[in-house]
Protein backbone atom coordinates (compact mmCIF):
# COMPACT_ATOMS: atom_id res chain seq x y z
CA UNK A 1 0.00 0.00 0.00
CA UNK A 2 1.30 3.42 -0.45
CA UNK A 3 3.01 4.99 1.99
CA UNK A 4 1.37 8.93 1.25
CA UNK A 5 -0.41 11.35 3.59
CA UNK A 6 -4.41 10.70 2.85
CA UNK A 7 -6.51 13.43 4.87
CA UNK A 8 -9.83 12.60 5.92
CA UNK A 9 -13.26 14.07 4.69
CA UNK A 10 -13.07 18.01 5.39
CA UNK A 11 -9.54 17.60 7.08
CA UNK A 12 -8.21 19.61 4.36
CA UNK A 13 -9.42 22.52 6.41
CA UNK A 14 -6.75 22.24 9.12
CA UNK A 15 -3.80 20.14 7.56
CA UNK A 16 -2.39 20.24 4.06
CA UNK A 17 -0.63 17.57 1.51
CA UNK A 18 2.28 17.39 -0.25
CA UNK A 19 1.87 17.81 -3.73
CA UNK A 20 3.55 14.54 -4.25
CA UNK A 21 1.08 13.11 -2.30
CA UNK A 22 -2.27 13.66 -4.44
CA UNK A 23 -3.10 12.23 -7.94
CA UNK A 24 -3.70 14.64 -11.22
CA UNK A 25 -4.95 14.03 -14.34
CA UNK A 26 -1.71 13.52 -16.06
CA UNK A 27 -0.87 10.72 -14.42
CA UNK A 28 -3.88 8.57 -16.21
CA UNK A 29 -2.02 5.28 -17.34
CA UNK A 30 -2.43 3.55 -20.41
CA UNK A 31 -5.20 1.85 -19.86
CA UNK A 32 -7.28 4.54 -18.29
CA UNK A 33 -6.74 6.46 -21.32
CA UNK A 34 -7.33 3.95 -23.66
CA UNK A 35 -10.96 3.14 -21.81
CA UNK A 36 -11.79 6.82 -22.24
CA UNK A 37 -10.96 6.42 -26.19
CA UNK A 38 -13.59 3.63 -26.14
CA UNK A 39 -16.21 5.51 -24.67
CA UNK A 40 -15.33 8.53 -26.80
CA UNK A 41 -15.62 6.62 -29.42
CA UNK A 42 -18.60 4.93 -28.56
CA UNK A 43 -20.33 8.15 -28.68
CA UNK A 44 -18.78 9.49 -31.92
CA UNK A 45 -20.17 6.30 -33.19
CA UNK A 46 -23.61 4.76 -31.73
CA UNK A 47 -24.86 7.83 -30.11
CA UNK A 48 -24.53 11.29 -31.37
CA UNK A 49 -25.54 10.51 -35.31
CA UNK A 50 -29.00 9.99 -32.94
CA UNK A 51 -29.46 12.27 -30.77
CA UNK A 52 -32.24 14.17 -32.17
CA UNK A 53 -33.94 10.84 -32.67
CA UNK A 54 -33.75 9.96 -28.36
CA UNK A 55 -34.68 13.48 -27.68
CA UNK A 56 -38.08 12.86 -29.26
CA UNK A 57 -38.25 11.12 -27.08
CA UNK A 58 -37.79 7.18 -28.92
CA UNK A 59 -37.05 4.82 -25.12
CA UNK A 60 -36.76 1.78 -27.18
CA UNK A 61 -33.56 3.40 -29.10
CA UNK A 62 -32.33 4.72 -25.87
CA UNK A 63 -32.53 0.95 -24.61
CA UNK A 64 -31.02 -0.27 -27.77
CA UNK A 65 -28.05 2.06 -27.14
CA UNK A 66 -27.71 1.12 -23.47
CA UNK A 67 -27.36 -2.36 -24.75
CA UNK A 68 -25.01 -1.68 -27.12
CA UNK A 69 -22.98 0.14 -24.23
CA UNK A 70 -23.37 -3.19 -22.38
CA UNK A 71 -22.36 -5.39 -25.09
CA UNK A 72 -19.04 -3.46 -24.99
CA UNK A 73 -18.72 -3.50 -21.34
CA UNK A 74 -18.65 -0.27 -20.80
CA UNK A 75 -21.23 -0.63 -18.07
CA UNK A 76 -18.70 -3.42 -16.15
CA UNK A 77 -16.63 -0.60 -14.85
CA UNK A 78 -16.98 -0.42 -11.71
CA UNK A 79 -17.75 -3.63 -10.80
CA UNK A 80 -15.26 -6.65 -9.78
CA UNK A 81 -14.63 -9.21 -12.63
CA UNK A 82 -16.43 -12.05 -10.69
CA UNK A 83 -19.78 -10.40 -11.34
CA UNK A 84 -19.16 -10.25 -14.69
CA UNK A 85 -17.31 -6.11 -14.61
CA UNK A 86 -13.47 -4.78 -15.42
CA UNK A 87 -12.67 -4.17 -11.31
CA UNK A 88 -11.55 -0.96 -12.16
CA UNK A 89 -10.08 1.82 -9.21
CA UNK A 90 -12.35 4.45 -8.69
CA UNK A 91 -10.09 6.89 -10.28
CA UNK A 92 -11.37 5.32 -13.48
CA UNK A 93 -14.65 5.04 -12.75
CA UNK A 94 -14.73 8.64 -12.64
CA UNK A 95 -12.37 9.05 -16.10
CA UNK A 96 -15.32 6.72 -17.52
CA UNK A 97 -17.96 8.93 -15.53
CA UNK A 98 -16.29 11.50 -17.09
CA UNK A 99 -15.88 11.01 -20.31
CA UNK A 100 -19.53 9.62 -20.58
CA UNK A 101 -20.95 13.07 -19.24
CA UNK A 102 -20.59 14.43 -23.04
CA UNK A 103 -23.54 12.26 -24.21
CA UNK A 104 -25.91 14.30 -22.98
CA UNK A 105 -29.19 13.09 -22.09
CA UNK A 106 -27.33 9.36 -22.30
CA UNK A 107 -25.08 9.68 -19.95
CA UNK A 108 -28.05 10.23 -17.41
CA UNK A 109 -29.73 7.15 -18.27
CA UNK A 110 -26.19 4.87 -18.33
CA UNK A 111 -24.87 6.86 -15.23
CA UNK A 112 -29.06 6.13 -13.66
CA UNK A 113 -28.01 1.96 -14.61
CA UNK A 114 -24.79 1.68 -13.81
CA UNK A 115 -24.66 3.91 -10.51
CA UNK A 116 -27.52 4.22 -8.56
CA UNK A 117 -29.39 1.05 -10.64
CA UNK A 118 -26.73 -1.36 -9.97
CA UNK A 119 -24.41 -0.35 -7.06
CA UNK A 120 -27.12 -0.29 -4.22
CA UNK A 121 -26.95 -4.30 -4.64
CA UNK A 122 -23.37 -4.35 -5.62
CA UNK A 123 -22.40 -3.06 -2.19
CA UNK A 124 -25.14 -4.02 -0.33
CA UNK A 125 -26.55 -7.18 -1.48
CA UNK A 126 -26.36 -11.07 -0.65
CA UNK A 127 -23.65 -13.44 -2.65
CA UNK A 128 -27.23 -14.70 -4.30
CA UNK A 129 -28.56 -11.22 -4.71
CA UNK A 130 -25.18 -10.08 -6.81
CA UNK A 131 -25.35 -13.47 -8.58
CA UNK A 132 -29.19 -13.06 -9.55
CA UNK A 133 -29.33 -9.49 -10.49
CA UNK A 134 -25.84 -7.59 -10.56
CA UNK A 135 -24.26 -10.33 -13.06
CA UNK A 136 -27.06 -9.16 -15.90
CA UNK A 137 -26.77 -5.53 -14.90
CA UNK A 138 -23.30 -6.09 -15.62
CA UNK A 139 -23.68 -6.76 -19.20
CA UNK A 140 -26.96 -4.74 -19.67
CA UNK A 141 -28.98 -7.81 -19.83
CA UNK A 142 -31.03 -6.29 -17.48
CA UNK A 143 -31.34 -2.33 -16.56
CA UNK A 144 -31.86 -0.69 -13.33
CA UNK A 145 -33.47 1.95 -11.62
CA UNK A 146 -33.72 3.51 -8.03
CA UNK A 147 -36.98 4.49 -6.74
CA UNK A 148 -36.47 6.66 -3.38
CA UNK A 149 -38.16 10.24 -4.28
CA UNK A 150 -41.76 10.73 -2.99
CA UNK A 151 -44.53 13.07 -3.94
CA UNK A 152 -43.72 14.12 -0.22
CA UNK A 153 -40.55 13.01 0.25
CA UNK A 154 -37.67 14.76 -1.83
CA UNK A 155 -34.73 16.06 -0.03
CA UNK A 156 -35.99 14.51 3.32
CA UNK A 157 -35.86 11.64 1.89
CA UNK A 158 -37.24 9.56 5.29
CA UNK A 159 -40.08 10.92 5.14
CA UNK A 160 -41.64 8.10 2.96
CA UNK A 161 -44.61 7.12 3.18
CA UNK A 162 -44.16 3.80 0.83
CA UNK A 163 -44.83 0.90 2.86
CA UNK A 164 -44.31 -2.42 3.38
CA UNK A 165 -45.58 -5.68 5.86
CA UNK A 166 -44.85 -9.27 5.92
CA UNK A 167 -46.81 -11.75 4.76
CA UNK A 168 -48.91 -14.14 7.02
CA UNK A 169 -46.93 -16.91 5.84
CA UNK A 170 -43.74 -14.80 6.03
CA UNK A 171 -42.65 -15.21 2.68
CA UNK A 172 -42.87 -11.93 1.71
CA UNK A 173 -43.06 -8.23 1.92
CA UNK A 174 -46.01 -6.86 1.14
CA UNK A 175 -45.42 -3.33 -1.04
CA UNK A 176 -47.55 -0.44 -1.15
CA UNK A 177 -46.53 3.04 -2.36
CA UNK A 178 -45.60 6.01 -5.00
CA UNK A 179 -42.07 6.93 -6.15
CA UNK A 180 -41.52 9.62 -8.06
CA UNK A 181 -39.49 11.44 -10.73
CA UNK A 182 -37.33 8.04 -11.16
CA UNK A 183 -34.93 7.80 -13.85
CA UNK A 184 -35.05 4.65 -16.05
CA UNK A 185 -38.01 3.99 -14.91
CA UNK A 186 -39.93 2.71 -18.28
CA UNK A 187 -37.25 0.35 -19.61
CA UNK A 188 -36.08 -0.67 -16.20
CA UNK A 189 -36.04 -4.58 -15.41
CA UNK A 190 -34.83 -4.37 -11.84
CA UNK A 191 -35.64 -1.38 -9.06
CA UNK A 192 -34.57 -0.49 -5.89
CA UNK A 193 -37.23 0.29 -3.77
CA UNK A 194 -37.30 2.64 -0.19
CA UNK A 195 -40.13 1.47 2.48
CA UNK A 196 -40.86 1.52 5.71
CA UNK A 197 -41.94 -1.94 7.39
CA UNK A 198 -44.96 -1.66 9.54
CA UNK A 199 -44.10 1.28 11.82
CA UNK A 200 -40.13 1.62 11.86
CA UNK A 201 -38.99 4.88 11.95
CA UNK A 202 -36.29 4.14 8.92
CA UNK A 203 -36.31 2.67 5.69
CA UNK A 204 -35.68 -0.21 4.38
CA UNK A 205 -34.43 -1.28 0.68
CA UNK A 206 -35.86 -3.91 -1.39
CA UNK A 207 -34.97 -5.38 -5.19
CA UNK A 208 -38.51 -5.09 -6.24
CA UNK A 209 -38.83 -6.15 -10.67
CA UNK A 210 -41.21 -4.38 -12.85
CA UNK A 211 -43.00 -7.74 -13.68
CA UNK A 212 -44.17 -8.32 -10.34
CA UNK A 213 -47.57 -7.88 -10.13
CA UNK A 214 -48.69 -4.50 -8.84
CA UNK A 215 -46.04 -2.51 -10.41
CA UNK A 216 -47.49 0.19 -12.33
CA UNK A 217 -45.45 2.43 -14.51
CA UNK A 218 -46.84 6.05 -15.49
CA UNK A 219 -46.32 7.56 -18.87
CA UNK A 220 -43.36 9.39 -19.33
CA UNK A 221 -43.04 13.40 -17.46
CA UNK A 222 -41.99 15.64 -19.94
CA UNK A 223 -38.98 17.86 -19.33
CA UNK A 224 -37.46 20.82 -20.03
CA UNK A 225 -34.26 18.81 -20.99
CA UNK A 226 -32.43 15.34 -20.96
CA UNK A 227 -35.60 14.63 -22.75
CA UNK A 228 -34.23 11.22 -23.60
CA UNK A 229 -33.97 10.04 -20.76
CA UNK A 230 -37.12 8.16 -19.31
CA UNK A 231 -38.60 10.09 -15.89
CA UNK A 232 -41.70 8.73 -14.62
CA UNK A 233 -44.15 8.02 -11.54
CA UNK A 234 -44.22 4.28 -10.22
CA UNK A 235 -46.95 2.99 -8.57
CA UNK A 236 -46.98 -0.53 -5.93
CA UNK A 237 -50.12 -1.84 -4.87
CA UNK A 238 -50.14 -4.99 -3.23
CA UNK A 239 -46.97 -6.32 -5.13
CA UNK A 240 -45.10 -9.41 -3.11
CA UNK A 241 -41.15 -8.81 -2.79
CA UNK A 242 -39.96 -11.97 -2.04
CA UNK A 243 -38.26 -11.74 2.27
CA UNK A 244 -34.64 -13.07 0.14
CA UNK A 245 -35.55 -9.48 -1.49
CA UNK A 246 -34.61 -7.42 1.37
CA UNK A 247 -31.49 -5.17 0.42
CA UNK A 248 -28.98 -5.26 3.68
CA UNK A 249 -30.99 -5.11 7.02
CA UNK A 250 -34.22 -4.30 8.24
CA UNK A 251 -34.20 -0.23 8.84
CA UNK A 252 -30.72 -0.07 6.75
CA UNK A 253 -32.31 1.54 3.79
CA UNK A 254 -31.84 5.00 5.52
CA UNK A 255 -27.70 4.61 5.65
CA UNK A 256 -27.91 2.54 1.98
CA UNK A 257 -29.94 5.86 0.50
CA UNK A 258 -28.01 8.31 1.95
CA UNK A 259 -24.21 6.40 0.64
CA UNK A 260 -25.72 5.76 -2.40
CA UNK A 261 -26.60 9.57 -2.72
CA UNK A 262 -22.26 10.17 -1.98
CA UNK A 263 -21.80 8.13 -4.49
CA UNK A 264 -23.87 9.70 -7.04
CA UNK A 265 -23.00 13.14 -5.98
CA UNK A 266 -19.63 12.67 -6.51
CA UNK A 267 -19.83 10.82 -9.38
CA UNK A 268 -22.16 13.43 -10.89
CA UNK A 269 -18.83 16.08 -10.39
CA UNK A 270 -17.23 14.01 -12.92
CA UNK A 271 -19.84 14.07 -15.22
CA UNK A 272 -20.60 17.46 -15.48
CA UNK A 273 -16.98 17.97 -16.18
CA UNK A 274 -17.53 16.37 -19.35
CA UNK A 275 -19.93 17.77 -20.54
CA UNK A 276 -18.73 21.19 -19.32
CA UNK A 277 -15.25 20.22 -21.46
CA UNK A 278 -17.69 19.17 -24.74
CA UNK A 279 -19.36 22.67 -24.06
CA UNK A 280 -16.17 24.39 -23.72
CA UNK A 281 -14.64 23.31 -27.74
CA UNK A 282 -17.73 23.54 -29.36
CA UNK A 283 -17.58 27.32 -28.04
CA UNK A 284 -13.99 27.87 -29.75
CA UNK A 285 -14.48 25.66 -32.57
CA UNK A 286 -17.79 27.87 -33.29
CA UNK A 287 -15.42 30.80 -32.36
CA UNK A 288 -12.73 30.02 -34.16
CA UNK A 289 -15.48 30.14 -37.45
CA UNK A 290 -17.69 33.20 -37.13
CA UNK A 291 -17.30 36.50 -38.40
CA UNK A 292 -18.08 39.49 -37.34
CA UNK A 293 -17.12 42.95 -38.50
CA UNK A 294 -14.41 41.19 -41.44
CA UNK A 295 -12.66 38.89 -38.18
CA UNK A 296 -13.11 36.04 -36.19
CA UNK A 297 -14.70 36.44 -33.15
CA UNK A 298 -12.42 34.54 -31.36
CA UNK A 299 -10.04 37.66 -31.72
CA UNK A 300 -12.24 39.64 -29.72
CA UNK A 301 -10.68 40.68 -26.22
CA UNK A 302 -14.54 39.72 -24.16
CA UNK A 303 -14.99 36.32 -26.15
CA UNK A 304 -11.47 35.54 -25.11
CA UNK A 305 -12.37 36.18 -21.63
CA UNK A 306 -15.17 34.14 -21.45
CA UNK A 307 -13.05 31.26 -23.33
CA UNK A 308 -10.88 31.51 -20.85
CA UNK A 309 -12.97 31.63 -17.68
CA UNK A 310 -14.67 28.62 -18.95
CA UNK A 311 -11.34 26.97 -19.10
CA UNK A 312 -10.08 27.99 -15.65
CA UNK A 313 -13.37 26.57 -13.78
CA UNK A 314 -13.56 23.51 -16.02
CA UNK A 315 -9.76 23.30 -15.34
CA UNK A 316 -10.31 23.86 -11.37
CA UNK A 317 -13.61 21.50 -10.79
CA UNK A 318 -11.23 18.38 -12.58
CA UNK A 319 -8.18 19.17 -9.88
CA UNK A 320 -10.91 18.36 -7.34
CA UNK A 321 -12.44 15.75 -8.69
CA UNK A 322 -9.14 13.35 -9.28
CA UNK A 323 -7.48 14.49 -6.22
CA UNK A 324 -10.81 13.07 -4.01
CA UNK A 325 -11.23 10.28 -6.39
CA UNK A 326 -7.47 8.87 -5.41
CA UNK A 327 -8.02 9.58 -1.86
CA UNK A 328 -11.45 7.46 -2.42
CA UNK A 329 -9.32 4.43 -3.65
CA UNK A 330 -7.01 4.63 -0.84
CA UNK A 331 -9.14 4.59 1.68
CA UNK A 332 -11.20 1.52 -0.27
CA UNK A 333 -7.90 -0.31 0.64
CA UNK A 334 -7.44 0.39 3.45
CA UNK A 335 -10.72 -0.87 4.30
CA UNK A 336 -10.29 -3.80 1.94
CA UNK A 337 -7.10 -4.76 4.69
CA UNK A 338 -9.27 -4.27 7.31
CA UNK A 339 -10.97 -7.18 6.12
CA UNK A 340 -14.56 -5.60 4.70
CA UNK A 341 -15.90 -7.88 1.50
CA UNK A 342 -15.21 -5.63 -1.24
CA UNK A 343 -18.72 -3.88 -2.02
CA UNK A 344 -18.89 -2.32 1.97
CA UNK A 345 -15.18 -1.31 1.07
CA UNK A 346 -16.05 0.36 -1.98
CA UNK A 347 -19.03 2.39 -0.43
CA UNK A 348 -17.58 3.17 2.78
CA UNK A 349 -14.46 4.60 1.40
CA UNK A 350 -16.83 6.67 -0.81
CA UNK A 351 -19.28 7.61 1.73
CA UNK A 352 -16.04 8.51 3.98
CA UNK A 353 -15.81 11.57 1.74
CA UNK A 354 -19.03 12.77 2.48
CA UNK A 355 -17.75 16.92 2.64
CA UNK A 356 -15.53 16.41 -0.87
CA UNK A 357 -18.72 14.99 -2.16
CA UNK A 358 -21.18 17.55 -1.49
CA UNK A 359 -18.84 20.40 -2.71
CA UNK A 360 -17.97 18.76 -6.01
CA UNK A 361 -21.94 17.95 -6.86
CA UNK A 362 -22.32 21.88 -6.19
CA UNK A 363 -19.39 23.51 -7.76
CA UNK A 364 -19.48 20.70 -10.23
CA UNK A 365 -22.94 21.64 -11.80
CA UNK A 366 -22.81 25.67 -11.07
CA UNK A 367 -19.30 25.31 -13.11
CA UNK A 368 -20.99 23.75 -16.24
CA UNK A 369 -24.05 26.02 -16.16
CA UNK A 370 -21.87 28.66 -16.23
CA UNK A 371 -19.96 27.26 -18.87
CA UNK A 372 -22.77 26.40 -21.06
CA UNK A 373 -24.28 29.33 -20.50
CA UNK A 374 -21.33 31.06 -22.02
CA UNK A 375 -21.41 28.62 -24.64
CA UNK A 376 -24.56 30.27 -25.89
CA UNK A 377 -23.32 33.22 -25.56
CA UNK A 378 -20.45 33.17 -27.54
CA UNK A 379 -23.07 31.20 -30.04
CA UNK A 380 -24.80 34.43 -30.13
CA UNK A 381 -28.25 33.76 -32.03
CA UNK A 382 -27.24 30.45 -33.51
CA UNK A 383 -26.88 28.92 -29.35
CA UNK A 384 -31.06 29.75 -29.38
CA UNK A 385 -31.43 27.47 -32.27
CA UNK A 386 -32.10 23.97 -31.91
CA UNK A 387 -29.87 23.04 -34.85
CA UNK A 388 -26.57 23.80 -32.56
CA UNK A 389 -25.53 21.49 -29.80
CA UNK A 390 -25.27 23.80 -27.09
CA UNK A 391 -28.80 24.14 -26.86
CA UNK A 392 -29.32 20.87 -25.88
CA UNK A 393 -26.67 20.85 -23.68
CA UNK A 394 -27.93 24.27 -21.82
CA UNK A 395 -31.26 22.80 -21.27
CA UNK A 396 -29.91 19.38 -20.13
CA UNK A 397 -27.49 20.81 -17.50
CA UNK A 398 -30.17 22.53 -15.45
CA UNK A 399 -30.98 19.82 -13.67
CA UNK A 400 -27.84 19.35 -12.47
CA UNK A 401 -28.19 21.71 -9.47
CA UNK A 402 -31.68 19.33 -8.48
CA UNK A 403 -30.34 15.83 -8.91
CA UNK A 404 -28.67 13.60 -5.85
CA UNK A 405 -30.17 16.40 -3.47
CA UNK A 406 -30.31 20.03 -3.95
CA UNK A 407 -27.75 22.55 -4.32
CA UNK A 408 -28.66 24.02 -1.50
CA UNK A 409 -29.12 20.90 1.02
CA UNK A 410 -25.68 19.67 -0.71
CA UNK A 411 -24.28 23.53 0.85
CA UNK A 412 -25.69 23.03 4.44
CA UNK A 413 -23.92 19.46 4.64
CA UNK A 414 -20.94 20.78 3.05
CA UNK A 415 -20.92 22.70 6.05
CA UNK A 416 -23.04 20.41 8.61
CA UNK A 417 -20.83 17.42 7.73
CA UNK A 418 -17.38 19.04 7.90
CA UNK A 419 -18.23 20.13 11.70
CA UNK A 420 -19.50 16.79 12.57
CA UNK A 421 -16.85 15.11 11.61
CA UNK A 422 -14.21 17.72 13.81
CA UNK A 423 -16.55 17.09 16.88
CA UNK A 424 -16.43 13.43 16.04
CA UNK A 425 -12.66 13.44 16.59
CA UNK A 426 -11.20 13.07 13.10
CA UNK A 427 -9.00 16.35 13.18
CA UNK A 428 -9.29 19.02 15.64
CA UNK A 429 -11.79 21.70 13.95
CA UNK A 430 -12.99 23.59 16.96
CA UNK A 431 -9.55 23.82 18.57
CA UNK A 432 -7.57 25.07 15.52
CA UNK A 433 -10.81 27.70 15.66
CA UNK A 434 -10.55 28.37 19.01
CA UNK A 435 -7.15 29.11 18.97
CA UNK A 436 -7.00 31.32 15.73
CA UNK A 437 -9.77 33.44 17.71
CA UNK A 438 -7.70 33.99 20.91
CA UNK A 439 -4.87 35.40 19.19
CA UNK A 440 -6.89 37.16 16.52
CA UNK A 441 -3.45 40.15 16.52
CA UNK A 442 -1.51 37.46 14.80
CA UNK A 443 -3.54 35.77 12.84
CA UNK A 444 -2.45 36.37 9.67
CA UNK A 445 0.41 34.71 8.01
CA UNK A 446 2.57 37.16 6.07
CA UNK A 447 5.25 36.39 3.03
CA UNK A 448 8.94 36.53 3.31
CA UNK A 449 11.76 37.92 0.97
CA UNK A 450 12.83 35.48 -1.42
CA UNK A 451 9.37 33.51 -1.13
CA UNK A 452 8.87 31.30 -4.19
CA UNK A 453 5.85 30.76 -6.34
CA UNK A 454 4.45 28.13 -4.59
CA UNK A 455 5.39 29.05 -1.10
CA UNK A 456 3.17 32.00 -1.98
CA UNK A 457 0.31 30.62 -2.87
CA UNK A 458 0.25 27.89 0.07
CA UNK A 459 0.74 30.70 2.51
CA UNK A 460 -2.28 32.19 0.98
CA UNK A 461 -4.59 28.97 1.07
CA UNK A 462 -2.83 28.20 4.74
CA UNK A 463 -4.76 32.11 5.19
CA UNK A 464 -7.78 31.06 3.62
CA UNK A 465 -8.23 28.38 5.84
CA UNK A 466 -7.84 30.35 8.92
CA UNK A 467 -10.25 33.12 7.59
CA UNK A 468 -12.82 29.92 7.54
CA UNK A 469 -11.93 28.55 10.79
CA UNK A 470 -12.52 32.42 12.42
CA UNK A 471 -16.10 32.46 10.73
CA UNK A 472 -17.15 28.66 12.04
CA UNK A 473 -16.22 30.03 15.65
CA UNK A 474 -17.58 32.73 15.82
CA UNK A 475 -21.10 31.41 14.18
CA UNK A 476 -21.12 28.52 16.65
CA UNK A 477 -20.14 30.63 19.41
CA UNK A 478 -23.32 32.96 18.65
CA UNK A 479 -25.77 30.40 17.52
CA UNK A 480 -24.83 26.86 19.08
CA UNK A 481 -26.95 24.22 18.59
CA UNK A 482 -29.38 26.42 16.58
CA UNK A 483 -27.00 27.46 13.68
CA UNK A 484 -28.13 24.83 11.85
CA UNK A 485 -31.29 26.53 11.00
CA UNK A 486 -29.16 29.82 9.71
CA UNK A 487 -28.74 28.61 6.59
CA UNK A 488 -27.90 31.63 4.79
CA UNK A 489 -24.46 32.21 7.13
CA UNK A 490 -23.93 28.08 6.38
CA UNK A 491 -24.13 29.26 2.71
CA UNK A 492 -21.06 32.08 3.59
CA UNK A 493 -19.26 29.00 5.00
CA UNK A 494 -19.78 26.34 2.01
CA UNK A 495 -18.78 29.00 -0.51
CA UNK A 496 -15.59 30.07 1.31
CA UNK A 497 -15.00 26.48 2.12
CA UNK A 498 -15.42 25.22 -1.65
CA UNK A 499 -13.56 28.10 -2.83
CA UNK A 500 -10.60 27.05 -0.68
CA UNK A 501 -10.76 23.35 -1.55
CA UNK A 502 -10.98 23.83 -5.40
CA UNK A 503 -7.77 26.38 -5.33
CA UNK A 504 -5.69 24.34 -3.66
CA UNK A 505 -6.30 21.50 -5.34
CA UNK A 506 -5.36 23.41 -8.32
CA UNK A 507 -2.36 24.43 -7.07
CA UNK A 508 -1.30 21.38 -5.80
CA UNK A 509 -1.94 20.26 -9.36
CA UNK A 510 0.14 22.40 -11.04
CA UNK A 511 2.91 22.40 -8.58
CA UNK A 512 3.17 18.51 -9.57
CA UNK A 513 2.52 19.18 -13.10
CA UNK A 514 5.93 21.36 -12.95
CA UNK A 515 8.06 18.98 -11.17
CA UNK A 516 6.73 16.55 -13.60
CA UNK A 517 7.21 18.82 -17.20
CA UNK A 518 9.49 21.48 -16.02
CA UNK A 519 8.40 25.35 -15.25
CA UNK A 520 8.59 26.29 -19.27
CA UNK A 521 5.72 23.54 -20.22
CA UNK A 522 3.21 24.60 -17.48
CA UNK A 523 3.26 28.76 -17.91
CA UNK A 524 -0.78 28.73 -19.06
CA UNK A 525 -1.47 26.55 -16.22
CA UNK A 526 0.22 28.97 -13.59
CA UNK A 527 -2.07 31.81 -15.25
CA UNK A 528 -4.89 29.37 -14.72
CA UNK A 529 -4.09 28.99 -11.40
CA UNK A 530 -3.10 32.92 -10.77
CA UNK A 531 -6.30 34.20 -12.10
CA UNK A 532 -8.77 31.47 -10.16
CA UNK A 533 -6.87 32.41 -6.53
CA UNK A 534 -6.91 35.96 -7.59
CA UNK A 535 -10.91 35.79 -8.29
CA UNK A 536 -11.57 33.14 -5.40
CA UNK A 537 -10.08 35.64 -2.70
CA UNK A 538 -12.61 38.28 -3.30
CA UNK A 539 -15.02 36.07 -2.95
CA UNK A 540 -13.49 34.68 0.22
CA UNK A 541 -13.61 38.05 1.77
CA UNK A 542 -17.17 38.83 0.37
CA UNK A 543 -18.57 35.67 2.04
CA UNK A 544 -16.76 36.06 5.16
CA UNK A 545 -18.08 39.95 5.85
CA UNK A 546 -21.38 38.46 4.73
CA UNK A 547 -21.25 35.62 7.71
CA UNK A 548 -19.91 38.09 10.50
CA UNK A 549 -22.10 40.81 10.06
CA UNK A 550 -25.10 37.78 10.33
CA UNK A 551 -23.90 37.04 13.66
CA UNK A 552 -21.45 40.09 15.52
CA UNK A 553 -21.73 43.65 16.15
CA UNK A 554 -19.34 46.39 17.23
CA UNK A 555 -16.01 45.69 18.31
CA UNK A 556 -16.26 42.21 17.49
CA UNK A 557 -17.82 42.44 14.06
CA UNK A 558 -14.98 45.26 13.23
CA UNK A 559 -11.94 42.75 14.56
CA UNK A 560 -13.24 40.09 12.29
CA UNK A 561 -13.93 41.72 9.59
CA UNK A 562 -10.48 43.46 9.60
CA UNK A 563 -8.96 39.87 10.07
CA UNK A 564 -10.94 38.72 7.20
CA UNK A 565 -9.52 41.01 5.04
CA UNK A 566 -6.03 40.66 5.85
CA UNK A 567 -6.76 36.94 5.38
CA UNK A 568 -8.11 37.40 1.99
CA UNK A 569 -4.95 39.75 0.47
CA UNK A 570 -3.58 38.49 -2.59
CA UNK A 571 -0.95 39.91 -5.00
CA UNK A 572 -2.90 41.69 -7.92
CA UNK A 573 -2.69 39.88 -11.11
CA UNK A 574 -3.04 41.40 -14.52
CA UNK A 575 -6.28 39.02 -15.48
CA UNK A 576 -6.96 40.28 -18.88
CA UNK A 577 -3.13 39.19 -20.21
CA UNK A 578 -3.82 35.72 -18.01
CA UNK A 579 -6.70 35.30 -19.75
CA UNK A 580 -6.06 36.27 -22.83
CA UNK A 581 -3.08 33.44 -22.61
CA UNK A 582 -5.06 30.96 -21.71
CA UNK A 583 -8.04 31.66 -24.52
CA UNK A 584 -4.69 31.83 -26.57
CA UNK A 585 -4.40 28.04 -26.19
CA UNK A 586 -8.03 27.10 -26.21
CA UNK A 587 -8.09 28.89 -29.82
CA UNK A 588 -4.87 27.64 -31.14
CA UNK A 589 -5.86 24.19 -30.05
CA UNK A 590 -9.44 24.54 -30.94
CA UNK A 591 -10.84 22.56 -28.75
CA UNK A 592 -10.33 21.42 -24.71
CA UNK A 593 -6.71 20.14 -24.11
CA UNK A 594 -5.65 21.48 -20.58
Amino acid sequence: MENRKVLKSGEFLVDEVDANDIFIPEEFNEEQRMIAETIKDFLVAELYPHLDQIDSPDIELMKTILKKSGDLGLMGISLPEEYGGFGQDFVTQMLAAETIGAGYSFSVAFMAHCGIGTLPIMYYGSEDQRQRYVTKLATGELLGAYCLTEPGAGSDANSGKTQARLSEDGKHYILNGQKMWITNANFADIQTVFAKIDNDRVLSAFIVERDYPGVVISPDEKKMGIKGSSTAQIFYTDVNVPVENMLGKRGEGFRIALNILHMGRIKLGANVLGAAKKAISDSVQYANERKQFGVLISTFGAIKHKLAEQVIQTFALESAIYRVSKDIDRQIDLNKAEGMDKGRAAIEGISHYAVEAAILKVFGSEVLDFVIDEAVQIHGGMGYSAEMAVERGYRDSRINRIFEGTNEINRLLVVDTAMKRGMKGDFDLAGKAGTLKANLENVVEKGVDGEGYYEEKMRILRNFKKAILLVINGASSMFGRQLVHEQEVLNNLSDMITELYVAESTALRVKKMESLKGEAAIAVYRQILDVLVYDAAGRMEKNGQDAINSFAAGKEAQGLIAAIKALSVVKGVNVKVARRVIADKLIEDNSYKF
